[in-house]
């Protein structure tokens, strides 16, 4: 995998500007923040994401990847201010759950989700290299 950054523009903040690589491509549906057995735990925002993270990292598992095999993220919330205010206990679950690993990511506050509880759905895309 390689990280795209254009000469001389600014390092991004927890992502990447793009993402090179080769392998199998593994799509994985957006998760929201309730556990394998779809029962939220709690309507906490960060508790939420780290849920959610957990989903991805699990899906992901199942195809033999890891969480640095992960490409591209995109987060759908629902309060953009609710996410920026839970940055520091997201990035702590984020850095626990994926490590120091930053794939090209979009994140975009929508109405709702399909789920009345939802506050965060992260979809993702990895691709596990080819032995």
């Amino acid at each position: 995998m390689k990280l795209l950054q254009p000469e001389g523009w600014a390092k991004p903040r927890g992502y990447a500007n793009g993402v090179a690589a080769r392998g199998t491509v593994v799509a994985i549906a957006g998760q929201i923040g309730w556990n394998g057995q779809c029962v939220f735990e709690t309507d906490d925002f960060a508790g939420q994401a780290r849920q959610a993270l957990a989903n991805i990292v699990a899906v992901l598992a199942e195809a033999g990847g890891r969480p640095e095999h992960i490409v591209r993220m995109t987060w759908y919330v629902v309060d953009k201010r609710e996410y920026v205010a839970a940055y520091p206990a997201i990035g702590a679950a984020y850095r626990e759950l994926v490590g120091r690993h930053y794939p090209a990511m979009t994140a975009v506050q929508v109405v709702a989700l399909i789920e009345d509880r939802a506050r965060v759905e992260i979809e993702a895309t990895a691709v596990v290299p080819d032995p």
